[in-house]
């Protein structure tokens, strides 16, 4: 068992994922490499390789070079999957965007990264029309499914891109030259914009280098072995989809699982029909799944690694349920990467994953890996405060301080912040926004922008988001898109959006208190009508109106009045 320290892979070809897929093509080209669960369909080391590579070459013979953006605004997480590892080995750079995105927030976000080249499917088409005589000329690939394919939309299938975006096949994109592209590429290279929400003013493009990747992905590759399953529905426009769980899979040499989008009704078919063996659930997911009706065979699957983010205070009881015998839990972010971890030893033996279904490290070899790299290994018995991370990762420094950068004492709430041992660990820039860029890093610390504090021994915890951040259905969304975004009906003079607490899971509703500039203008309308032209993602639970948004004496509002008012309401209406 050769587990080498983070500092032992710098300067190598272990930074880079493109290599190590390389590499595995070559020595395990037979082995699954993706298993797309919508299709039924694997596609070993060896093709994935040889596809990406075509991509690749078609996008060299199209003038691409290296750091050119590329946009992806795809569905279909393995046309991403093969596009994503095609723009790497071009050494042009991956900007994905959200397939919720239209309207206002798909042109800004294509205007903003100005990509090279941009990526989309035959559903997406229409979208991209509606928005064309916002867009610079683009030059666009696009993919179609085939009759009988999942995603296929007979209705969508004569629709064409409007004239100013002239376009090529994907199916081109995918054939010819297939050998390795002669593109050298370094750690420090750019290798994804991800876009992130802004808390005063539009999404900010996190620039990412290839080291951050292997930063990223280094804290859950060290706990699996080649023999893992890696299980995927998480979007591939996130890096917790793009990076944690399919790059992780490409570092490793493992399978990945891919899925469209999460299914509590059908999580547990996909996990026996693929025997993955590890996943992330994030916030919602967990209660959703602890909802159905239990069974005494509950545990009998292949499951037996989980990343929680958050860690629910409940770990245990969903561990015990579902036989899962290792919950990771810890902290990452699209800017800083993963910057705390801590592992928790759920059950005893005999409790988790059936002998005969277990893969990957024992009990015994994952306590001696976390003892190597400083990570800390609870027992799931063990009663974890709130928000519980783990300790600082090896490469970073960590730190809590106040308004004025002093670090706080033990158990004392302030903001998180980090600090990379090494370069590039970090993004590189918030892209085209150096003032963001600046302010993030005072005092030489990346401020977080969340709240936290740490414990006697060094255990850190999440206690909150200090920026106007709302978590909805997975998303990070801020307070100023949804309000820029209803601010743009007719009969709405201002807004004011922000979070409270939802009924289930630690995510967020929004709520909406909108001043009219018309007597016409009435609730139930303006909730169709943000439903009409907003990602499901960010439609308001809550909207009220109201004469006029309360203010402090420089015209700020005062959103902790909104929310006062707004929890006033919601006790009067319990009361009866």
């Amino acid at each position: 068992m050769e587990i080498k320290r983070f500092e032992e892979t710098l300067g190598t070809e272990e930074e880079l994922v493109t290599k190590k897929l390389e590499r595995w093509a070559e020595a395990i080209g037979d082995k699954t490499f993706i298993y797309y669960g919508e299709e039924n369909q694997s596609i070993s080391y060896r093709t994935f390789n040889q596809l990406a590579n075509a991509f690749a070459n078609n996008l060299i013979k199209k003038g691409i070079k290296k750091g050119d953006r590329i946009s992806l605004f795809l569905r279909n997480p393995l046309v991403t999957t093969i596009a994503m590892f095609g723009v790497w080995k071009a050494g042009a750079v991956y900007c994905p965007i959200n397939f919720n995105y239209k309207g206002r927030l798909l042109s800004y976000q294509i205007n903003d990264t100005q990509p090279s080249m941009f990526i989309t499917e035959r559903q997406m088409v229409p979208l991209l029309n509606d928005v064309h005589s916002k867009l610079f000329p683009l030059s666009v690939v696009v993919y179609d499914p085939k009759k009988g394919d999942h995603d296929y939309q007979p209705e969508l299938k004569d629709v064409e891109l409007h004239g100013k975006l002239p376009s090529v096949s994907f199916d081109d994109m995918v054939s010819g030259n297939t050998k390795n592209p002669e593109v050298t590429l370094k750690y420090y290279d750019n290798a994804n914009i991800i876009y992130t929400s802004g808390t005063t003013g539009n999404a900010k493009g996190v620039v990412q280098s290839y080291r951050w990747i292997h930063g990223y992905t280094y804290m859950f590759r060290v706990f699996n072995k080649q023999e893992d399953i890696i299980y995927n529905d998480l979007p591939m426009y996130h890096v917790g989809g793009a990076f944690a769980l399919v790059a992780r899979a490409a570092f490793l040499g493992c399978t990945v699982a891919l899925w469209d989008k999460f299914s509590s009704n059908d999580f547990w078919k996909r996990i026996k029909v693929s025997k993955a063996s590890n996943a992330i659930l994030l916030d919602i997911m967990i209660p959703w799944l602890m909802n159905k009706e239990p069974s005494e065979n509950d545990h009998v699957n292949t499951l037996t690694r989980v990343h929680m983010q958050p860690l629910p205070k409940y770990h245990h009881e969903v561990a015990k349920r579902f036989g899962i015998n290792f919950v990771s839990a810890g902290y990452g972010q699209t800017e800083a990467g993963v910057g705390f971890v801590g592992i928790i030893d759920e059950l005893e033996e005999g409790q988790g994953t059936p002998k005969g279904l277990f893969k990957g490290f024992t009990r015994k070899e994952t306590l001696k890996i976390s003892n190597k790299l400083g990570i800390p290994f609870q027992k799931g018995n063990q009663d974890l405060a709130k928000g519980y991370m783990g300790k600082a990762t090896t490469f970073y420094e960590a730190a809590v301080v106040n308004d004025y950068d002093e670090e706080c004492g033990p158990n004392e709430t302030g903001q998180l912040v980090l600090r990379p041992r090494y370069p590039h660990l970090q993004l590189n820039e918030y892209f085209n926004t150096p003032r963001a860029t600046v302010n993030a890093f005072k005092n030489l610390w990346f401020h977080t922008g969340d709240a936290g504090y740490k414990d006697e021994q060094e255990n850190y915890y999440f206690v909150d988001r200090m920026k106007d951040v709302i978590r909805h259905k997975g998303e990070n969304i801020s307070s100023y898109q949804v309000e820029d975004m209803v601010n743009q009906h007719k009969d709405v003079n201002v807004c004011a959006a922000f979070p409270v607490l939802a009924a289930q899971g630690d995510e967020d509703d929004i709520v909406v208190y909108a001043v009219a500039n018309s007597d016409d203008l009435q609730v139930e309308d303006l909730k169709k009508w943000t439903q009409e032209t907003m990602p499901k993602f960010m439609w308001p639970k809550y909207i009220k109106l109201i004469s006029e948004l309360p203010r402090t004496p420089t015209n700020k509002v005062e959103k902790y009045k909104l929310k006062e008012m707004f929890q006033n309401e919601l006790i009067e209406k319990s009361n009866y």
